[in-house]
């Protein structure tokens, strides 16, 4: 059910886009600011746009508890007209609209208002509140494939949408809060308001054979709620619609008002908005609501300073990343294109090098090892050093990673030699460490997956890194990173790009077969959300950065691009085909660089390089 704002100076204008332009976010912070000036109003209700003075939040309580009790008594009692023509407002002024509401109704004459009013409750502005979502029902598939905050056209909702109307209905025993009302969806929290028993609400997805009569009206540029009549057979309990597609939009503005109160350092602002945000993300299903649950934790960690600390165990990560392989094709895309360019510059070689910044599992290798296998005249002898960090346990998993290889090698019979190295970054790296060979007798191709944007966390150990790779005189290089900008100054960018980023990333986890790789694939991606939005300094690795950048650091340090082919961009598409269909996913040439995205969102790029001509020379 969609309802129409009521435009007013503390509320957001109506239908608001995902395009959050500086405007709209300094409106946002506006709005609460303006909210503490206003003596006695209930802050955290005016961030949502209603006028409750704290004084009167008893009053406003007792009142929803007496209407509450009016349409409990809906079919029993004669109140039809709450089931058929009434319509329901939701202004600012939520004290005169109770009211007004309640001196509509004749009360039935079994009603006891003093029986049904709870106790003064002047502590209700100060109290906690915690909700549990386990009373959750599966809720509506509506997921955002793509947020652009500077259009409203791209925010699409890629809707699997089930039913549109979502009621709540009486289940175990709790009562109202009513700061558990986020934005015009109310829900229900497990604070007592009075002694007496009640029953708490519960979210149930309801199919249109669950109502017999529902009635909307606009009437004054009023929000409408509309009020639903439930069947005979039916207990008549209380019904609330709640509009996902509606909360999802309060809920990206939401995020984006809370990362514009973090910048600012308005940290009390930061934290009503976060709690809301929680809240909000509750009412969403599918991509949208894990995405926005993990840039609300990492919210909160940056708020209060609880910063995620690094794993000590390496091996976890790798896990995760393993789970990250099988869901989805984007691993897969960047072992299978950077093979391909290997390849190509290891045509005719008779003794071929690989130097691989990602060794992890090896999981790239054992597809090359085959094409080189099954190349005309016979294998060349292949030699590989892979560099990863430290175990905790100080096991030598590098090791064990290279003797699977090496069985694999012996049989497809292929000649291998193989070398680990444990260092804590690459930058701790030189190349006398390698035992490279001359030119003329070994062939060296440098690999990097995933690995470089973290050198930009240390200043200058990317160009110490590049100078390196320049000193083994590689035949080719193959870089694959994320297409994203996510190192820029300003914490507000990188908060908005990496939303946009990750949303279209879960989005296109969603159809996933297996959902433990599911899962384990969002935990991998949620990690790189808490270090971009949570992390400062050093201790933010995650600075992805764009092609484009990618092309002005490796242009200065002295290589020149290689095109990787029409070849690799038709292979590439036909293993996207053989991956669930390929259905979303896209590849595209850029400037000889192959990219991979969903839909229209290029997520992954892979680009190829050699030295550059007077780098040749000189060396």
């Amino acid at each position: 059910m969609k309802r129409e704002h009521q435009s007013h100076p503390h509320h957001p204008n109506p239908n608001p886009s995902m395009a959050s332009t500086s405007n709209d976010k300094a409106g946002k912070a506006a709005i609460w600011e303006d909210s503490q000036r206003d003596d006695g109003m209930d802050e955290l209700l005016a961030v949502l746009g209603y006028k409750v003075k704290s004084s009167n939040m008893a009053d406003v309580a007792q009142k929803l508890e007496q209407l509450e009790e009016f349409m409990g008594t809906v079919q029993e009692d004669g109140l039809s007209q709450l089931a058929s023509d009434t319509v329901h407002y939701n202004p600012s002024d939520l004290s005169t609209w109770l009211e007004s509401m309640i001196s509509e109704i004749t009360p039935p004459p079994n009603f006891d208002p003093v029986m049904a009013a709870p106790p003064p409750l002047n502590h209700l502005a100060g109290s906690s509140v915690v909700l549990d979502d386990s009373f959750l029902a599966p809720a509506e598939s509506s997921t955002i494939t793509s947020i652009d905050f500077g259009d409203q056209q791209h925010m699409n909702t890629n809707s699997k949408s089930l039913s549109p109307r979502t009621q709540f209905e009486d289940c175990s025993s709790s009562n109202y809060e009513l700061k558990a009302i986020p934005g015009k969806a109310i829900f229900s929290s497990q604070t007592q308001f009075d002694s007496s028993p009640r029953e708490p609400k519960r979210l149930k997805p309801s199919s249109s054979s669950d109502f017999y009569s529902t009635t909307t009206t606009t009437t004054n540029n009023s929000s409408l709620q509309p009020v639903v009549s439930l069947p005979n057979n039916e207990s008549t309990r209380p019904v609330v619609v709640v509009d996902s597609q509606e909360n999802g939009v309060r809920l990206v503005h939401g995020l984006m008002a809370c990362a514009e109160a973090v910048q600012r350092k308005n940290f009390d602002l930061a934290k009503a908005l976060v709690t809301q945000i929680s809240y909000l993300a509750i009412s969403q299903a599918g991509a949208m609501r894990k995405v926005a649950t993990f840039f609300a934790e990492a919210l909160a960690q940056r708020i209060w300073g609880v910063y995620p600390q690094p794993p000590i165990d390496h091996t976890y990560s790798e896990m995760l990343q393993m789970h990250f392989y099988e869901t989805c094709p984007y691993l897969k895309f960047a072992h299978f294109t950077a093979n391909q360019a290997i390849l190509e510059g290891f045509q005719d070689k008779k003794r071929v090098h690989v130097i691989d910044f990602s060794m992890n599992q090896g999981m790239q290798w054992p597809a090359l090892m085959q094409a080189l296998a099954l190349r005309p005249g016979g294998p060349p002898a292949f030699r590989l050093t892979g560099i990863g960090p430290p175990a905790a346990d100080n096991s030598d998993h590098l090791q064990e990673v290279g003797w699977k290889l090496a069985q694999l090698a012996e049989t497809i019979h292929v000649e291998f030699e193989y070398r680990g190295f444990v260092a804590n970054s690459l930058a701790d790296l030189d190349a006398s460490m390698l035992e490279l060979r001359p030119s003329e007798v070994e062939s060296v191709a440098v690999n990097s997956v995933f690995e470089l944007h973290k050198l930009l966390a240390r200043p200058g150990a990317i160009d110490k890194v590049l100078s390196v790779v320049k000193q083994m005189k590689p035949e080719i290089v193959t870089v694959v990173e994320q297409e994203a900008n996510h190192n820029g100054p300003v914490f507000l960018d990188r908060f908005n790009e990496s939303l946009h980023y990750y949303s279209t990333l879960f989005d296109s986890l969603e159809g996933s077969v297996n959902s433990q790789d599911k899962m384990m694939s969002e935990v991998y991606l949620g990690k790189q959300i808490f270090n971009v939005v949570a992390c400062e300094g050093p201790d933010r690795v995650e600075r992805h950065e764009t092609l484009a950048q990618w092309r002005t650091r490796f242009d200065a340090s002295g290589f020149a691009p290689v095109h990787l082919g029409s070849n690799a961009f038709k292979q590439a598409s036909m293993l996207l085909a053989l991956f669930a269909g390929g259905d979303g996913y896209r590849v595209e040439e850029n400037d000889g660089c192959l990219m991979l995205g969903w839909h229209t969102r290029p997520l992954i790029a892979t680009s190829a390089w050699k030295l550059g001509c007077s780098q040749s020379v000189t060396q």
